[in-house]
Order: C-alpha cells, then sequence, then structure tokens
C-alpha cells in the first residue's frame, strides 16, 4: 500500500475527478480503498437517491481518513529491515 494512494483518492474526490480516481481504484494495491471507490463512484452513477450517494461518499471519506492516520512512517518493507 503507498500512502500516495489516499492522498490522491482525497485529492481527486474533493476535485471530484471520477475519471482519475476510477484509474486509483483500478491501480491500488489496497482492497478496501479499491471497494470504497467502487461503491462510492456506482452510487454516484447509478443512483438517484441523495442520502446513498453522501452515505457511500462519507464511507470513503472516512476510510481515507483513517488510512491516513495509521499509515506508519516507514513501508513494511522499511519496517522489517529496522526491526531485524
Amino acid at each position: 500500500m503507498d500512502k500516495m494512494d489516499y492522498d490522491r483518492a482525497l485529492y481527486y474526490t474533493h476535485r471530484s475527478e471520477w475519471d482519475n480516481l476510477l484509474i486509483l481504484m483500478v491501480r491500488t494495491h489496497d482492497d478496501f480503498l479499491s471497494k470504497k471507490i467502487e461503491h462510492f463512484l456506482h452510487m454516484y452513477h447509478f443512483s438517484h437517491d441523495y442520502s446513498a450517494i453522501e452515505q457511500h461518499l462519507y464511507a470513503l471519506l472516512h476510510y481515507l481518513e483513517h488510512a491516513n492516520t495509521t499509515y506508519s512512517i516507514h513501508p513494511p518493507e522499511e519496517e522489517e529491515f529496522l526491526y531485524s
């Protein structure tokens, strides 16, 4: 997982760049992020219920906040090297 994926997702969501968000969904290695983006984009494009769209948007934003706050300073490969 790359912290840049979370920053990009937040940026694309804020700027309503849905095409770039879709590309990020396909390229990211974080399955949870990919699913959150998929569910939001599906609701955004196919639902007429604004509360459902809002709910999925907030779920995506909540996950991005959680991932950014819990992401470690060092990538997992470096942590393994540092503590072995």
